[in-house]
């Protein structure tokens, strides 16, 4: 099975404590226990802060569209459709796919980089 390239930081410390066995340790102690370790949340914030080089794609018409209406400032809450239509976005413009989560801070950072795409484009109507 080929090794999935780093996206960022935190892939790289997940690769990392697979590797050493860290995360195994942690995922037994998390399933014995009950308490969720926060590791998907930590390793998307990690890539978020820490991304790699990204190659750029320019949103389609229907993208586009879309964002006007999800990208509102005044919006505070995601549906879980909602967040599938990010992540779909995202996924065409960064090449990252997301993770559904209910991390309101890891879902604010990236509809604030889908924001500065759509923003350029909204400079050139």
């Amino acid at each position: 099975m080929a090794k999935k390239q780093a996206q960022g930081l935190g892939d790289t410390v997940e690769q990392i404590t697979t590797a050493t066995g860290i995360k195994a340790a942690v995922e037994m102690f998390s399933k014995a226990t009950g308490i969720d370790c926060g590791c998907e949340e930590r390793k998307a914030k990690l890539n978020q802060l820490f991304s790699y080089n990204r190659n750029i794609n320019c949103l389609t018409e229907k993208d586009y569209n879309a964002l006007t209406d999800l990208i509102a400032p005044s919006k505070d809450t995601l549906t879980i459709e909602e967040q599938n239509v990010i992540s779909e976005i995202y996924l065409n413009v960064f090449n990252y796919r997301l993770q559904l989560s209910s991390c309101g801070s890891c879902w604010k950072g990236k509809i604030d980089e889908l924001r500065k795409v759509y923003n350029e484009y909204k400079l050139n109507d």
